[in-house]
């Protein structure tokens, strides 16, 4: 029986969440019930999301255009990168009537659906809003939720990097206390890389893998990731991107490289930063802790390859 996923992502900006929608279109076993997005003010990210699926011939998988904002203000203005060049056609947008993303969410919780939230936590913050306990009773995986730094060697990451929390405080919030998600924390996406090492193979599978080589390689070039891996002695020297929300992914799927563990935390805000801090007598958390960064390199590869 084939595990049923919900992604809600805010696919655009950084390429790791096409990375992720790719990996799970490629996995054997997984059968993605539908993709929801998130800060997508005129339903660009829905239109991306939908070239996406249609590259891999999933067309029929419904896409619902979600928030266009955040309930707590958000933090940095979301923006595209050059969609000329990062995309091979012209994206047409896919707004979605209100409400239809929501919607979607809870059906596909209410039938069992693993909800993976690779963006801002909004859409499910409303959902819980809307259908007070849906969500906890439904296995929910976010990407973020700042809980201790990276081990020596990857860098000084801060909780101000922490973008999927810090854009929507508020609903992360809600989300956290009231909707029982495993965290996958910023750092531990630190462990899994794409690396200019994996573009051939990327490039010798189907369109949709080819779309990630290309993004993958743009995304290098124009964050200047390669100094980045050059200067931490943790990570590669041909560093293109972190597979944050591939990670997630992984973990809600149930890849068993990465350590789910529980912890104690606590919500702690200061100057409008929230963090996850360890705490006794904090709240019973899941919380990734550790990941086995080359091999789920070399599983998301297989599975990318294969769309």
């Amino acid at each position: 029986m084939a595990l049923v996923v919900h992604v809600d992502t805010d696919i655009g900006g950084d390429p790791d969440d096409l990375c992720a929608l790719a990996m799970l279109l490629g996995w054997a076993g997984v059968e993605l019930a539908g993709v929801t997005t998130s800060t997508d003010e005129d339903g660009v990210r829905a239109g991306m999301a939908s070239y996406a699926l249609g590259l891999s011939g999933r067309g029929a998988v419904p896409v619902a255009a979600g928030t266009a904002g955040s309930l707590g203000g958000l933090r940095v203005r979301p923006g595209f990168p050059d969609l000329s060049l990062h995309w091979p056609e012209p994206i047409h947008p896919e707004p979605s009537p209100p409400g239809a993303a929501l919607d979607l969410l809870a059906k596909n919780a209410t039938a069992g659906a693993t909800i993976v939230c690779i963006g801002p936590w909004t859409n499910l913050a409303l959902l819980e809003t809307a259908r007070p306990g849906l969500l906890a009773s439904t296995r929910v995986v976010v990407m973020c939720g700042y809980v201790r730094p990276p081990r020596p060697g990857l860098g000084q990451w801060t909780p101000e990097m922490d973008y999927n929390v810090q854009q929507d405080t508020v609903a992360a919030r809600v989300v956290w206390e009231r909707c029982a998600p495993v965290l996958v924390p910023l750092t531990a996406g630190l462990e899994a890389r794409l690396r200019a090492a994996h573009l051939a193979r990327l490039e010798g599978g189907g369109d949709l893998s080819r779309l990630v080589a290309r993004q993958g390689e743009l995304q290098g070039v124009e964050e200047g990731m390669g100094r980045t891996g050059r200067k931490h002695p943790g990570l590669p020297d041909d560093l293109l991107n972190f597979h944050y929300d591939p990670l997630a992914c992984a973990v809600a799927v149930g890849w068993d490289g990465a350590r789910v563990e529980e912890r104690r935390l606590r919500a702690r805000e200061k100057d409008g930063v929230l963090t996850f801090p360890e705490e006794p007598g904090g709240r019973k958390t899941r919380v990734v802790t550790d990941v086995d960064g080359p091999r789920f390199e070399e599983d998301w590869l297989q599975a990318v390859a294969s769309t």
